[in-house]
């Protein structure tokens, strides 16, 4: 897991909108491979869930009495243990938790894990519009290249 967790410390780092990250040039992600037991990531999952609790400035009890409130129904310290003790390995995080963890912890590092699990990135905000906008000058780009091709054979005729 630990190369997992440096590849969210890389992603999430700040930087301004000037500087290319080099991770960025180099690193494409890439999915797991399509074989049997490849995607049996519970321990990593519950490894990632738990460093992310024990970074986190809320205790435990203040997670879960967030996730309540964001949920509408009473998640407990001791479910928060239970779905990240490596001993409880019959305990599994439910999905639906998902967004109402990340609220409460103010973090993306579980959809970014997943994300790049999947070989996707996870973009947010600034990043993904300029992401967008790469797409889009890359689009015209393409598209000035085949304008120019056609009016080369339209001269030629």
């Amino acid at each position: 897991m630990s190369m997992a967790i440096a590849a969210l410390k890389i992603t999430m780092k700040r930087r301004d909108g000037l500087t290319t990250d080099l991770f960025d040039l180099v690193a494409v992600p890439v999915a797991r491979d399509p074989i049997a037991g490849a995607l049996d990531v519970g321990a990593q999952l519950r490894g990632l869930l738990s460093q992310q609790l024990k970074t986190s400035v809320l205790s435990r009890h203040q997670v879960a009495a967030r996730m309540s409130e964001l949920l509408g129904h009473d998640v407990t310290k001791h479910q928060l243990d239970s779905w990240t003790a490596e001993s409880r390995d019959g305990w599994r995080f439910p999905l639906e938790y998902l967004p109402a963890l990340e609220v409460a912890l103010e973090t993306h590092a579980v959809t970014a894990w997943l994300a790049d699990l999947r070989g996707a990135r996870l973009m947010i905000g600034r990043e993904a519009l300029e992401a967008q906008l790469g797409k889009l000058e890359h689009f015209k780009t393409e598209i000035r290249r085949q304008e120019m091709a056609i009016k080369k054979l339209l001269e030629e005729k």
